[in-house]
C-alpha cells in the first residue's frame, strides 16, 4: 500500500463511531522506516469557517483495521489530541 492511498481513506474511531477525517500526514521512525502515528486535522473551531488549532496524532499501536475505504481506529480523543507547532 502506497501513503497516497492512506491518505484517500476515512478514518473512523470504533469507540463511539464517530469520523475522524481523512490522513494528513504520517510520521515515520528514521531508523526503521516504520510508520509511528497518522496526524489527522482536529475539530474545526466554529462551523468550520476558522481553521483548526489542534490535531489527531493516532499511534500505529491503535489501529485495528485499515480497509479498502476506511481505517478503524481505537482511541481516546482527548489523550490524541495535540496543538500543531507553529
Amino acid at each position: 500500500m502506497r501513503i497516497c492511498e492512506l491518505r484517500e481513506k476515512e478514518v473512523i474511531n470504533i469507540r463511539n463511531c464517530q469520523r475522524l477525517g481523512r490522513v494528513l500526514d504520517i510520521e515515520f521512525d528514521l531508523h526503521t522506516g516504520a510508520i509511528c502515528q497518522l496526524i489527522l486535522p482536529g475539530p474545526s473551531r466554529f462551523c468550520g469557517f476558522f481553521g483548526r488549532d489542534a490535531e489527531y496524532l493516532i499511534g500505529w499501536k491503535c489501529i485495528r483495521q485499515i480497509g479498502a475505504d476506511i481505517i478503524l481506529v481505537d482511541v481516546d480523543l482527548e489523550k490524541c489530541m495535540q496543538k500543531p507547532p507553529n
